[in-house]
């Protein structure tokens, strides 16, 4: 079902949650898509700590491969990145959305001690130029890697090309540029 369509009816009948019940945690289903996202940055802020400690140097096309594979092992990250996050956190109790950006900073960081430890001579002013490339980038990867087959029929007569590429090829191949000296 598409974000819009989802109530917390639909909800509560896939979960063991009673509507009343979900009602006690959350009072939108902004709120509970954000509580995911959030649990989801946390497992990628996870994966890139993992990275960090098995990895004492990595070499730029290493770093590349290692961050997007730790990005692309979640693929329900990018999903959820893909949907309306305005509308997300507009939706959302004050407490709840500072919540989730504890989360969202965190990724941000781990991202940033990751270029700290391996790229060393990249500046502050570089990381933040990275930062404020790659993430915006995170969140259209999903519709650009999981099209429709009425998505790719619409493409195909509006005389658009579509090559396929997976998430992992697209955010290596966005990562590479960035990372590039």
């Amino acid at each position: 079902m598409s974000f819009k369509e989802i109530t917390i009816k639909e909800i509560g009948a896939e979960t063991s949650f009673t509507r009343t019940s979900i009602y006690n945690y959350f009072e939108t289903k902004e709120e509970i898509f954000l509580a995911l996202l959030q649990k989801e940055y946390d497992l990628w802020v996870d994966a890139m700590d993992a990275v960090m400690a098995e990895n004492a140097a990595m070499t730029r096309e290493e770093l590349a491969r290692a961050l997007a594979k730790t990005l692309t092992d979640r693929p329900r990250l990018l999903r959820l990145l893909s949907m309306n996050l305005y509308d997300m956190e507009a939706a959302s109790r004050p407490e709840q959305l500072a919540e989730f950006k504890v989360s969202f900073g965190a990724s941000m960081k781990a991202v940033e001690r990751m270029l700290q430890k391996y790229l060393p001579e990249m500046d502050a002013s570089e990381r933040e130029r990275f930062m404020y490339a790659f993430f915006p980038f995170i969140y259209g990867i999903y519709p650009y890697t999981s099209v429709t087959e009425k998505q790719r029929s619409a493409m195909e007569q509006a005389g658009i090309p579509y090559a396929y590429q997976s998430a992992y090829e697209l955010t290596y191949t966005c990562l590479k540029k960035l990372l590039e000296q």
